[in-house]
């Protein structure tokens, strides 16, 4: 495998990470250098994590990680999308803006489980792990927090209707994934 194509899988998982970075940015009232900080690395870590425990734990698990890492991710990110569905309905209620471990470690599981599978088939393909969760994670850490920047510009000025539409598209992406994994869509 290639630098160009290792580039496209390192893009191609980063755009949850980046998708959801959006939805939390929506939440900050001001943002600061260490949102994102701790964005980058949460999302960037877990996003190079997994395809490195993919790699470890090889071919063996294939079957038994792919039957279910759909569901975790659809269910994670639903319940995430409908909690900002319904803090966007609560008018001057204070959206959560939180950046701790309660609020930001479900946000990183759901958008890298897929790359749990990516390290699995790293280890078929004999790909040199270490440059490629390396360049994963950089990436992810890079998009996270264009994301975030992008999503407070946005949600000062349309915060509302952008927490309505940030839970709208996490949940979405939950859907995709599952209905991928499911071979209802390409």
């Amino acid at each position: 495998m290639g630098i160009l194509e290792l580039i496209t899988i390192a893009l191609g998982l980063s755009m949850d990470a980046c998708a959801v970075s959006v939805c939390k940015g929506l939440s900050v009232e001001k943002l600061k250098v260490k949102h994102m900080l701790i964005t980058g690395l949460y999302f960037g870590g877990f996003q190079a994590a997994m395809p490195l425990l993919g790699y470890l734990l090889g071919a063996s698990f294939e079957s038994f990680i792919t039957s279910f890492d759909h569901w975790i991710a659809f269910v994670l990110l639903s319940l995430i999308g409908a909690n900002m569905i319904r803090e966007s309905r609560g008018g001057a209620e204070k959206l959560d803006a939180s950046f701790g471990v309660r609020a930001m470690l479900p946000l990183a599981v759901a958008t890298s489980i897929d790359a749990l599978a990516v390290g699995v088939t790293f280890a078929f393909l004999s790909v040199p792990i270490i440059p490629a969760v390396c360049l994963i994670g950089a990436t992810t850490f890079a998009l996270s927090v264009l994301g975030l920047n992008l999503g407070r510009v946005f949600g000062a000025r349309f915060r509302s209707a952008a927490e309505l539409a940030g839970g709208v598209i996490l949940i979405l992406i939950g859907l995709k994934i599952l209905l991928e994994h499911l071979g209802v869509i390409g």
